[in-house]
């Protein structure tokens, strides 16, 4: 079983902000695999706790392959995403390899992805919390450019805002190219993942 998670913030003043691009990745990838929201075990855990809403359901890979796949969008806010994601993992008997995290990132120009083993938060408060739920930052994560925000505008009030018309242009294809990612992931693992879909962000890195 996989479980992949996409952060952001609950509430419909959060939807299609640049903080929840994790979230919008999950809603696509949710369409493509033809999976239907139901009440999945965890599911009916997590709402009474108010820690996620979850989309549960069998994922055809290459070959004819099945793999379960949990999709869960964290319910608790930015900064207390750990809670929802180290319930689930527990839940199922995950490892930290199991686990797939998707956000967004300031570092990265809009319209790219990255894929990463493990590595530091960066200042995402999200991530913060996960590593701190999880007690290690050795888990996989996707990362979605948003563009860096400008040197005059506030980091937090920037990642709260909706993205613009040109960076919506860039975005559709990134948020595809993320769920083509995350089945090469689930398929082949996180080092063939990485080898595939970092590449365009390494060339315009040189």
């Amino acid at each position: 079983m996989k479980l992949i998670v996409g952060l952001g913030n609950p509430g419909r003043e959060y939807v299609a902000t640049r903080h929840n691009v994790g979230f919008e990745v999950l809603d696509r990838f949710a369409t493509k695999l033809g999976l239907i929201a139901k009440e999945a075990e965890f599911d009916r855990v997590a709402r009474a706790n108010s820690d996620g809403l979850a989309l549960d359901g069998p994922a055809t890979l290459s070959g004819g392959v099945q793999e379960r796949v949990l999709l869960l969008k964290p319910m608790t806010f930015m900064n207390l995403s750990g809670r929802a994601v180290q319930a689930a993992k527990a839940f199922y008997q995950l490892t930290n390899a199991d686990v797939m995290v998707v956000l967004d990132d300031i570092a990265l120009p809009c319209g790219k992805i990255r894929l990463r083993q493990a590595g530091s938060p960066g200042g995402h408060n999200g991530l913060r919390d996960i590593e701190r739920a999880l007690g290690t930052d050795a888990y996989p994560r996707l990362r979605i450019g948003i563009d860096p925000p400008s040197p005059r505008a506030p980091q937090r009030d920037y990642v709260l805002g909706r993205f613009s018309e040109e960076q919506r242009k860039s975005l559709g294809p990134a948020i595809d190219r993320a769920g083509e990612a995350l089945l090469e992931w689930m398929e082949k693992g996180i080092e063939s993942a990485m080898s595939r879909f970092n590449a365009d962000v390494l060339k315009s890195e040189i």
